[in-house]
């Protein structure tokens, strides 16, 4: 009895502080900010720009190899170049959005794109549509890094997972529109489809550029310049209570070092870094916890691409078409459906992300992968091998990628962009981030831009039994190293990390519940 008391006993730590709404399970669910909400739907529409463009080049690839008569190894490149070049804008938009705020860092993604899609829709020749993607790639890794950045700081702790997915939800969004594009512009003449495919996406994100000058700035990049007075006000309008914007602001003034005794009137004290330093905690002398948040940011971004989402995505008209559909119509049909099946089951996934956690989420999500990705290596493998057309195995290479596409997007596509962003320190948040951003992209880019050459040397059912080796050993590692971050403040996660000690705990939480459970709320062990 002693220790169900132990364990269901709601207590004060030892710095005396008030309780926070993350410390005890609420007989009611607060209502959603909607202050905050707005915020995070704003500040992650910029990921609209990634979706749009592998959404929209996977079509306009056919027309622009036609058009301007290139090889494969040149299409290969033209895909794919796009996520090196997203290193550039995601390296320095740590630095960028420390310097002139998360704000302002989304404006200039938008900015930096509207340009480099004008660019593609005017391009003559395979050069001039290569400076294109080169400056597109700059805006949208400005966009990758500082979207889950600015959403997670602005987020109160208890709907931080369900702001937090919006990135990849506008993603997934951006990869719908750009499937209907190129089935809308298919149409036209052969010069004109492809460019219009590409030069509209200029249009949205001068949209949502201006839209962004309506938020206010992140409460943390205030308080880290030392403006406590704007960063009150902020998170006043986006918590729950008065209560909880306190709470808030004592946790992001400890974390940047700020005395809690200074005060909104003292509105002006020594400006905090603008990322000085942060490279040497990060990677030269960091602690055993930020160690281990990096491995985990930086697996986590790798596992979700070498995975082969990109592939899947970018090269969906060539998997349809090894599959059996030859029609160039129905190829761009088949993948509006995945662009579809992606974008239904993210917006299930944002409603998950609070309520069953990061973990048990994750895992479910990549196993559901594991068996997907094996199911279409073994349909595509038969249909290589038959001389007659299998029904069959054309259906059952289809409901893969769809299944797998699903799996993908209730788990591991929303859950990366999500812990990343709040696993992190205040002061290593931004650059953190960024490395995290720069591996996705490494990763997308050298994988998209050796499939065909991949699938050619080992056969396309091969390249997808090796994409779920991959995803086999993703799981290991993240049923491991990851630890569950649901309810945990941003300030509060560095207690998670640096030992397993919460794997231990999470084990024996699950044994009490199995022992304990009785459908009494009271009795049960308070959870994360």
């Amino acid at each position: 009895m002693a220790s169900l008391e132990a364990d269901t006993t709601v207590t004060t730590h030892a710095d005396q502080r008030p309780k926070t709404l993350v410390d005890f399970d609420p007989p009611q669910k607060p209502k959603r900010n909607k202050f905050a909400f707005a915020c995070a739907i704003l500040a992650s529409m910029i990921s609209i720009l990634l979706g749009y463009d592998i959404g929209v080049m996977s079509g306009a690839v056919i027309y622009i190899k036609k058009d301007l008569k290139i090889s494969d190894v040149e299409v290969e490149i033209l895909v794919g170049i796009l996520n090196l070049y997203c290193l550039l804008g995601s390296a320095v938009a740590g630095r960028t959005s420390d310097w002139i705020g998360r704000r302002y860092t989304i404006v200039l993604a938008g900015a930096i794109f509207f340009l480099g899609a004008l660019l593609m829709g005017f391009a003559t020749n395979y050069a001039f549509l290569m400076v294109g993607r080169f400056v597109a790639g700059i805006g949208v890794g400005y966009a990758l890094m500082i979207a889950p950045v600015y959403t997670a700081e602005v987020s109160p702790a208890s709907s931080r997972g369900f702001l937090t997915s919006f990135p990849e939800v506008f993603i997934n969004g951006g990869i719908l529109l750009g499937y209907v594009s190129n089935y809308a512009f298919s149409k036209l003449p052969l010069y004109l489809g492809w460019r219009m495919m590409l030069g509209i996406g200029a249009i949205p994100s001068v949209l949502l550029a201006v839209g962004v000058l309506a938020m206010p700035e992140s409460p943390r990049w205030l308080v880290m310049q030392g403006r406590l007075g704007d960063a009150r006000k902020v998170l006043d309008k986006t918590s729950e209570s008065k209560d909880e914007a306190a709470f808030r602001l004592a946790d992001i003034k400890e974390a940047a070092g700020i005395p809690q005794e200074c005060n909104d009137d003292v509105v002006r004290v020594e400006k905090r870094s603008h990322g000085e330093g942060v490279w040497r905690e990060l990677l030269l002398h960091p602690t055993p916890a930020v160690r281990h948040i990096l491995v985990c940011a930086i697996g986590i971004h790798f596992f979700q691409q070498s995975s082969g989402i990109d592939d899947v995505v970018l090269y969906s008209p060539r998997i349809f078409e090894k599959a059996g559909i030859t029609s160039d119509n129905k190829k761009l049909l088949a993948t509006v459906a995945v662009g579809f099946v992606k974008t239904i089951f993210i917006l299930v996934a944002t409603f998950l992300l609070d309520r069953i956690g990061r973990r048990p989420l994750l895992l479910s999500s990549v196993g559901g992968m594991i068996l997907s990705l094996a199911t279409l290596g073994f349909s595509l493998t038969i249909i290589d091998h038959s001389h007659a057309k299998l029904p069959w195995a054309i259906g059952l290479a289809i409901t893969a990628v769809l299944s797998y596409v699903a799996f993908f997007s209730i788990g591991m596509g929303p859950i990366t962009w999500v812990y990343s962003s709040e696993i992190f320190p205040l002061k290593l948040r931004a650059q953190g981030v960024s490395m995290g951003v720069a591996t996705s992209r490494v990763t997308s880019g050298v994988l998209s831009m050796t499939f065909i050459s991949l699938y050619n040397s080992i056969s396309i059912g091969g390249a997808f039994f090796l994409f779920a080796g991959i995803a086999t050993v993703a799981w290991l590692f993240f049923y491991t190293m990851l630890p569950e971050t649901k309810g945990k403040t941003l300030e509060e996660m560095q207690v998670l990390f640096g030992n397993f000690n919460w794997l231990r705990d999470s084990k024996q939480k699950k044994r009490n519940t199995e022992v304990y459970g009785n459908g009494d709320r009271v009795s049960k062990p308070v959870t994360n």
